[in-house]
């Protein structure tokens, strides 16, 4: 008679489980119902209410899928948490479970926990670590399964937890875990350095990569595979510790190991990026020795280390040796040295390449056709740009806008304007879509030319083909201002402001331009006109008509303009900010100054360093000592800042406010004494001085005055030093 099965529990309502049975339980172990699967996503999380927990643990309660888990500080979210434990064993899960109820902290509680299970065995360890991210807490496990009787770590374990502290960006203590598996007994193999290698070469920390080596070979005696030699010389390679790389090479060769071809190929890149032409050659004939001669992948990715390098001799001794190895190069190596050469400026030898892969027959891409127009035009050899262009033609490409770019610019360099402007009617007809860069040439000539009609048809043209003519506009005249000058660009826009092809971009832009060739009256009527039209000025205009107002020493204007700054609820630039401060300064206003100074730092990133310095000279003037603010002075030209009026002026109002008149004259006659001050300066900087203290003096007695109602008395009788 077959034995009887008993009959399964029915299921939990709540529980969608389709495997419900005993596992046969010990003295050590209770009763555990068994296999806790279930399908997350046809799982509804019922409302639980709180309840308070209960000290009696009963694992056949336990259901990591339903634990209370209080939020802690940093945790990763619930969907990554709950994938992460469907992956895990149940036990494995109870710990995780373990940890994020105290918070993924380690704490009694933690350990209370632990110790309800008879044995946390090593692969259960490495299981644990493998998705921790906590190092701290990860590294108080671990140890703790190391205190179990009996209980010895394994290679899983040791490296779960150096990848575990990786993670953390805890490198240098998963560094020591050999040292760790030594002194417990499990001399570490190739497998844990390897690891540690991996690891820093992943992260490019190449000089901890030799750190590991090193120890892995002299210190532990283990000596690498070829492989893991490969390893190494390709990070510190990478990293651009090349000399290190050869020495690993050096005990490489001492160990007797054989080279593969890897070997070879991370030490000849490394040799060719460093500019080591002939360390790199003689590398190259070792393997031809040894191994083999390079094939043309090896020669084409050689030359493209060295051509951005800009090492076109190195380039040109590459391609002879692969001709000296009879390696016949391919298309992708004509065209990577062609086009190399061609950008370096190396156009013959380039020309040369590429009539000898056309007479083999390659078939020539489009990409070199292109590289080799840029750098005849660049050469002004437009001719031979036009030849190859007919050749590209004759072969059925049809050219991109990049090389009738490039032929536009180099027909208008050659004053060529009209050929240019029929090039650029092809783009059109091509359907090319041209540019900014396709008509910038065409404008610049135009405008150079003083042919404003032709300007303005093109003008018309580009605006019909849909360019952004304001943006594009801005452009040109930033252009024309660089290759011209202002007066060019205001007499080109005195033209094309009656088309009505005005902005404020534009009208900065001219401003500015102007302004640093000393045209200010210029500058401000372009100012009042901005201001008379449609538009409206934005902070940068009026930041730059506050720099032409102080420097016409209309203070009193340029304050107008950056109290405009401020109802705009914006801020002036960092040069306005220096000019209206100077100009304060200069007419004797030196607390507005100072408070200007303070606004400046409060609402830039990078401020003047005289700015910073004045608010160090008047917080060190509260020591009333002369010597400390010429320290402070001594200390901002060693910064390169030469002490100028704004200094000055905030030793006035340092010393006025928090010293005494004598000091700062000590101050003024150190800076005459070395020639910072002129003597005519010194007297009119002492004037200033004396008359700030009686202002500041006057303030004072004014406060009391009104502090104890004596300011009517006062007025009464007519003192002069009350105001009216």
């Amino acid at each position: 008679m077959p034995p009887q099965i008993p009959p399964l529990t029915k299921p939990n309502n709540n529980k969608f489980y389709f495997f419900y049975g005993h596992r046969k339980p010990s003295q050590n172990r209770p009763t555990v119902r068994g296999g806790l699967f279930s399908n997350r996503q046809t799982l509804n999380r019922p409302s639980k209410p709180k309840s308070n927990p209960t000290h009696h643990f009963d694992i056949n309660k336990w259901d990591p899928h339903f634990l209370s888990k209080p939020k802690p500080s940093i945790s990763p979210s619930p969907e990554a948490l709950f994938s992460v434990s469907l992956r895990l064993s149940p036990i494995a899960r109870f710990i995780i479970d373990a940890f994020r109820k105290n918070g993924n902290k380690w704490c009694p509680n933690v350990v209370s926990e632990l110790n309800k299970l008879r044995r946390v065995p090593p692969n259960l360890v490495a299981e644990v670590l493998k998705v921790q991210t906590n190092h701290t807490l990860a590294s108080k496990f671990f140890h703790w399964a190391g205190k179990q009787k009996g209980y010895n770590h394994n290679f899983a374990s040791y490296n779960a937890f150096a990848y575990c502290l990786n993670r953390s960006n805890q490198f240098r203590a998963a560094d020591q875990l050999p040292e760790l598996m030594d002194s417990q007994g499990k001399p570490p193999s190739e497998k844990q350095f390897e690891i540690l290698i991996r690891m820093h070469s992943d992260a490019n920390r190449g000089l901890r990569v030799y750190y590991v080596y090193d120890k892995m070979r002299n210190k532990f005696g283990v000596k690498p595979r070829v492989f893991l030699y490969n390893r190494v010389m390709d990070a510190l390679v990478r990293t651009g510790h090349l000399d290190l790389a050869l020495s690993v090479y050096n005990d490489f060769r001492e160990d007797g190991l054989v080279e593969e071809s890897v070997t070879f190929m991370v030490l000849i890149k490394g040799l060719c990026k460093a500019g080591r032409i002939d360390e790199m050659l003689e590398v190259l004939g070792r393997m031809r020795e040894k191994l083999c001669k390079p094939d043309v992948f090896a020669y084409t990715a050689l030359v493209r280390i060295l051509i951005p390098e800009g090492n076109l001799d190195g380039c040109l001794r590459v391609w002879e040796e692969m001709k000296r190895d009879g390696v016949e190069p391919d298309v992708m190596a004509y065209a990577t040295m062609i086009t190399g050469l061609s950008k370096g400026g190396r156009i013959e030898e380039g020309y040369e390449l590429f009539k000898e892969m056309k007479n083999k027959g390659h078939l020539i891409d489009r990409a070199i056709y292109g590289s080799l127009i840029e750098s005849f035009v660049a050469w002004n050899k437009v001719g031979l740009a036009f030849d190859v262009l007919k050749d590209l033609v004759t072969l059925g490409y049809r050219a991109d806008l990049g090389i009738y770019n490039s032929l536009i610019e180099g027909l208008c360099n050659l004053n060529r304007v009209d050929k240019a402007y029929k090039l650029f009617h092809v783009t059109v007809q091509e359907g090319l879509e041209p540019d900014f860069l396709t008509v910038k040439p065409l404008l610049v000539c135009y405008a150079e030319a003083k042919r404003m009609e032709e300007l303005s048809m093109l003008l018309n043209q580009m605006q019909k083909l849909g360019f952004p003519i304001i943006g594009d506009l801005s452009k040109f005249f930033s252009l024309l201002v660089e290759k011209g000058g202002p007066i060019m660009a205001l007499e080109a826009f005195t033209h094309l402001k009656e088309k009505g092809y005005i902005s404020v971009e534009i009208y900065n832009i001219l401003m500015g331009s102007l302004h640093k060739i000393g045209e200010m009256k210029k500058a401000l009527s372009l100012f009042d006109e901005i201001k008379g039209s449609n538009l409206k000025p934005d902070s940068l205009t009026y930041s730059i008509a506050i720099q032409c107002l102080v420097d016409l020493s209309a203070i009193q204007e340029a304050c107008a303009c950056h109290n405009m700054i401020i109802e705009m609820s914006s801020i002036p630039s960092v040069a306005a900010y220096r000019s209206l401060v100077k100009g304060l300064c200069k007419i004797g206003e030196i607390d507005e100054a100072m408070m200007l100074v303070r606004d400046c730092l409060g609402n830039v990133t990078s401020g003047p360093m005289e700015f910073k310095y004045s608010l160090t000279v008047i917080r060190v003037c509260k020591s009333n000592d002369a010597k400390k603010v010429i320290d402070v002075v001594n200390e901002m030209m060693e910064q390169g800042s030469p002490p100028d009026n704004v200094i000055y002026s905030a030793i006035i109002s340092g010393m006025c406010k928090h010293g005494t008149i004598e000091e700062a004259r000590k101050v003024f006659s150190n800076f005459r004494e070395r020639k910072f001050l002129k003597e005519s300066d010194t007297i009119v900087y002492d004037e200033l001085l004396i008359d700030h203290m009686k202002k500041k003096t006057a303030d004072l007695v004014l406060s009391g005055l009104k502090f104890f109602g004596l300011e009517s008395k006062l007025k009464s009788k007519g003192c002069k030093f009350l105001p009216s």
